[in-house]
């Protein structure tokens, strides 16, 4: 399929070159329809308008770089995320997709023509040095990101690890804009991370939709058989693979559309459903989004919530719900370019929409008074021993009092749940749908 539409992109412009020739529509027979000669009129002002930059424009430009310059011109007016990659861009791509390469490990869009970032992603330089989904790069280094492409950024951000970038940002409720470095390095990601709320909640933060996601969080439940909720979190997840997003929706969804993709061509268009087998059917599910979900993550907060599968909690998704393929022209450049949309099971579009949540909550930490003179009852025993060895003169034996304290990576504590509020609520809801369950 890639291989037809590279040849169908590379006859095109064979025929554009071929029409800088051809001065009247006259010359094609009389049968020629309407169509087709307004057709030969828009390619004929195309090719003058080249001509005339080729011989007049100040600076002297070959074709090939006119031409260039007007396919990437026509992508970027497409849509935020179709564009031409040329050689160099065509290559960076390729590194890329390859899954480790030298970079911040932040995912960026363009929104209202502003380079925006979807989402650091967790471990990386980008989300240790703190940037922040919805902040907007005003400028990268030295250069202004005004009027700059997508692929332009990205290529700027990418380079050889250890080197470093600064980035200037514009924040929400900052009075003026912050300078970031960052030390760029070598991205892999662990896309899945999994711990437990108390011993009957099982938390699966995706942080992207890689190869392995479906896989990772069948592994989860099977390992932990007895939880009795489930809550997903996608918050800052920027998307990835279609086909894992379905694949995580089918985990918990055993009948209907999960989603669907439409454009012009009817080749293109697909409808993805649910199956029977392997569902997990009776677990109450929780999903945590914000403004850094985007595309596969809204595929599956969404169908889900459509579903009725599961409650959302957050704040609303970004909106990005377009389906891009690479189409070779040649062997070293390339189109991304934007052939349908997605559509949750509703009817509904993700595209400048965004999901929004059932259950909105900004994110903060919990403020909570407490007594610091307050003991647990649980508690109280060990308390008052330590306080009459110390009327006696004695030290507590240490090797005796002290507890073994789980893992912090396998538990998430009570400190950890009020410093993050959407966690926090989407542990309340999920225990409210847990008891409602057990008493049906």
């Amino acid at each position: 399929m890639k291989k037809k539409r590279g040849f169908i992109a590379a006859g095109f412009l064979s025929t554009a070159a071929a029409l800088t020739l051809v001065t009247s529509p006259h010359l094609f027979a009389k049968g020629e329809s309407n169509t087709t000669v307004s057709k030969l009129e828009a390619l004929t002002k195309f090719t003058q308008v080249i001509s005339t930059v080729e011989k007049y424009y100040v600076d002297d430009l070959t074709i090939n770089e006119i031409i260039n310059k007007a396919i990437k011109g026509l992508m970027q007016n497409l849509d935020a995320h179709s564009s031409f990659l040329d050689a160099k861009s065509f290559k960076e791509m390729k590194i890329q997709t390859s899954g480790e390469f030298g970079g911040l490990g932040v995912t960026v869009g363009m929104r209202d023509g502003a380079l925006t970032v979807i989402a650091p992603l967790e471990g990386t330089p980008a989300y240790k040095a703190g940037l922040k989904a919805g902040d907007i790069i005003l400028k990268i280094d030295d250069k202004s990101t005004l009027n700059m492409t997508l692929d332009e950024a990205v290529s700027l951000m990418r380079g050889k690890p250890g080197t470093k970038i600064n980035l200037t940002i514009v924040r929400k409720n900052e009075p003026k804009p912050i300078v970031v470095t960052i030390i760029r390095d070598i991205i892999k990601i662990q896309s899945v991370y999994t711990k437990k709320v108390g011993s009957d909640i099982l938390y699966v933060r995706v942080v992207s939709f890689d190869k392995k996601v479906v896989k990772d969080i069948k592994k989860a439940l099977k390992a932990n058989p007895s939880a009795k909720g489930l809550v997903l979190d996608l918050r800052n997840n920027p998307g990835g693979l279609l086909d894992q997003a379905v694949g995580t929706v089918d985990l918990f969804v055993d009948k209907g559309v999960i989603v669907s993709q439409r454009g012009r061509v009817k080749e293109e268009n697909e409808v993805f459903n649910a199956h029977e087998k392997g569902t997990y059917k009776k677990i109450p599910i929780v999903v945590l989004v914000n403004g850094g979900s985007a595309s596969a993550s809204e595929i599956v907060s969404g169908s889900l919530q459509d579903h009725r599968r599961a409650v959302i909690v957050g704040e609303k998704t970004f909106g990005k719900g377009s389906v891009q393929i690479i189409m070779p022209i040649n062997k070293t450049e390339a189109l991304r370019l934007t052939i349908a949309r997605y559509y949750l099971p509703s009817g509904r579009t993700i595209q400048a929409v965004g999901v929004t949540p059932d259950i909105e909550v900004p994110f903060g930490r919990v403020q909570v008074e407490e007594d610091a003179f307050a003991i647990k009852e649980a508690e109280l025993k060990e308390h008052l021993k330590s306080e009459l060895e110390k009327i006696d003169g004695k030290q507590p034996d240490k090797t005796k009092t002290k507890k073994l304290q789980p893992k912090k990576e396998k538990i998430i504590t009570k400190e950890e749940l009020y410093e993050d509020n959407q966690l926090k609520e989407g542990v309340d809801i999920l225990r409210a749908l847990i008891i409602t369950q057990e008493r049906k």
